[in-house]
């Protein structure tokens, strides 16, 4: 690697990062599922694996189907906005209810299935995720010329060790986490967030 790829590559882990590191339903999900130890090597591999082929459509120019398409985008945000309102009344409901809330799992176990659909749904119907990842980052990839990919390596090598952090690093926190008050506060913060998203995606449409 000569010094043009490597200060490439470095350059598009921090972009990525910027991008991915900030308080999202995304993030919120795979923190809560890290806490609970539950599915955590699934959650993480879908979105780390999920955002490596967003930006390498971005880089490879997919982005101009969006433009040509701009439906697509207010097809997402629909649909968007209709699973994370959904989601955050479920993560109300567990905030509001302490009976359902244990010092140990923070609530029954849920099965692999409906935990990947999940973490399916919050990665790709998230049309916020298009416009980072396709369209800003692939903007800015393709400044960097011939070098582009090594930018695009960068950034998927920030996703990877974040979302792994994130999900493997949240352990961590489970002494705070060791009372039911702690996993109520959590929950009423992921209700908030999703439905925020949910507001901004739907005021995003009517602006459009």
């Amino acid at each position: 690697m000569d010094q043009t790829a490597l200060l490439a590559a470095l350059a598009g882990m921090g972009f990525g990062l910027s991008l991915i590191v900030a308080i999202g339903a995304q993030n919120a999900f795979v923190l809560r599922q890290g806490l609970r130890g539950e599915h955590v090597l699934a959650v993480v591999l879908i979105c780390a694996i999920s955002d490596v082929v967003l930006i390498a459509l971005g880089i490879a120019g997919i982005g101009s189907l969006l433009d040509l398409a701009p439906w697509l985008l207010d097809t997402m945000r629909i649909g968007g906005a209709a699973f994370l309102l959904t989601y955050a009344v479920i993560a109300g409901r567990r905030a509001l209810n302490p009976g359902e809330l244990d010092a140990e799992t923070a609530g029954a176990a849920t099965p692999l299935w409906p935990t990947v659909m999940t973490a399916v749904a919050l990665t790709w119907l998230n049309p916020h995720v298009y416009l980072d990842t396709i369209l800003l980052l692939g903007s800015v990839a393709g400044t960097h010329g011939d070098a582009r990919w090594w930018f695009g390596l960068g950034a998927a090598t920030g996703s990877i060790v974040w979302f792994s952090a994130l999900g493997f690093g949240a352990r961590l926190l489970r002494p705070l986490f060791a009372r039911p008050m702690a996993w109520r506060v959590l929950d009423a913060l992921i209700a908030v967030v999703m439905a925020a998203i949910a507001l901004s995606l739907l005021h995003g449409l009517m602006e459009g």
